[in-house]
């Protein structure tokens, strides 16, 4: 059964938004990737190390704030390490995008599931 008028021109407007939200989405990424500081990384390494000398050192001495002490310092050392440094022009670059992409979703009125949701209403009732 092929599509009517109104449910292909609906489905090249998703098919639109699509494509548009995932070129913010790639743009965004791209900007956040750069060469890893592996100094930070060894920062990293080591507090997550020193974390786990202390979780042991808490069992062996049986003193369970101790372990949750050493188990904070190596999630802490785990997030140093993972965790992308963020330099001042991309987060200045990153906050530039989105703040010029939410004028176009104010002036709307609803959200996307709304709108998706009163289309249907539309198209049920034609129907019916």
């Amino acid at each position: 059964m092929p599509l009517s008028e109104q449910e292909q021109r609906l489905l090249e407007e998703m098919e639109r938004n699509l494509y548009q939200n995932d070129a913010d989405f790639v743009a965004t990424v791209s900007q956040r990737r750069g060469k890893p500081n592996y100094s930070i990384i060894a920062i990293g390494v080591l507090v997550g190390l020193a974390g786990i000398g202390t979780l042991i050192t808490g069992v062996v001495i049986a003193q369970p704030l101790i372990g949750v002490l050493g188990f904070a310092i190596m999630f802490a050392g785990v997030l140093i390490a993972l965790t992308p440094p963020r330099s001042f022009k991309a987060g200045k670059a990153a906050g530039a995008q989105p703040g010029a992409a939410r004028p176009k979703a104010t002036q709307r009125s609803g959200s996307f599931m709304d709108n998706l949701n009163d289309r249907w209403d539309k198209r049920q009732g034609d129907r019916g």
